[in-house]
């Protein structure tokens, strides 16, 4: 069985769905309210997990009703949590608005999010056995970020970062990432494609939502991979469920090519539920949509 470690943030999500979003200034009435769970981090952790791999969550929650529910929820995923530390600071908050299309639009509070550090990410990564492809996101501070890319360098595994919410990256850190996976928006501010691959970024995977993705790798031609069908319901999550996939089809072995293939599968399915975590899928059932 493949390992994916995840280490990222956990949020609990409130969502408003149903309706248009407001412009500035403006109140509208949406459908209908949800309190789910979120969080980047703990997304591709549950999503990792759901399609079969095993599955280390590295992170923070606070002692609080919502940490608590996180927690459970993580667990009953059956994702590992040795390396997820309570801490006094309130776990993070997204306030999440879904419109009638499925788009959403996100605003996030780091809460407990903002204290994984480089020493609890170092002592977590070394503790864990055997190969394994690391997952993060830019919802926990970046030092802790590079601190997991630079463990997992030396231990000779595969990173894969998600480049989200997109902010200015320390050359190093690019260079020790064998996978980006930004939106377009997140690539634009990151200084586009080739800038990432020029830093020495293995390869740069960028999301496009209906429109497929585009492999870019430096010294190759970018490849396109279209997307799947999918009925829409909800979109929030399903580039965290994306990433997730390809960790776990790069941790099976897979080819770059037909790992993002299947990233891009998993990733349609997860938008045919509410809320980030509605709609993950398992292994097979990416597979049986491949084929549909």
């Amino acid at each position: 069985m493949s390992t994916v470690i995840v280490v990222g943030s956990v949020n609990v999500d409130l969502v408003a769905a149903g309706g248009r979003m407001p412009r500035p200034g403006e109140t509208v009435a949406m459908a209908r309210f949800a309190q789910t769970q979120g969080g980047k981090g703990g997304n591709q952790a549950s999503a990792a997990a759901a399609l079969g791999a095993t599955t280390h969550f590295v992170g923070a929650v606070g002692d609080d009703s919502y940490g608590r529910s996180a927690v459970t929820d993580l667990q009953a995923r059956g994702v590992r949590l040795s390396g997820l530390r309570t801490v006094p600071e309130p776990t993070g908050v997204a306030v999440i608005l879904v419109d009638d299309s499925g788009e959403n639009s996100i605003a996030i509070i780091a809460g407990a999010n903002a204290t994984v550090g480089p020493a609890q990410v170092d002592a977590a990564l070394q503790a864990i056995d055997g190969e394994a492809v690391v997952v993060a996101c830019l919802e926990v501070p970046v030092p802790a970020i590079l601190a997991a890319a630079r463990t997992t360098r030396a231990r000779g595994w595969q990173m894969i970062l998600n480049p989200a919410p997109a902010l200015a990256l320390p050359p190093e850190l690019i260079a020790l990432c064998t996978v980006l996976t930004p939106n377009e928006t997140e690539a634009a501010a990151l200084g586009g494609v080739d800038a990432l691959l020029a830093a020495g970024a293995g390869s740069v995977v960028v999301t496009r939502g209906a429109d497929g993705c585009e492999i870019h790798t430096a010294g190759s031609e970018p490849t396109f991979v279209p997307a799947v069908q999918a009925s829409v319901v909800d979109t929030t999550g399903a580039g965290d469920t994306f990433t997730a996939a390809l960790a776990v089809a790069l941790a099976d072995g897979r080819p770059l090519p037909e790992a993002v293939r299947f990233a891009a599968a998993a990733g349609a399915l997860a938008t045919e539920g509410f809320g980030a975590r509605g709609s993950l899928p398992t292994a097979a059932e990416v597979d049986i949509r491949l084929t549909t």
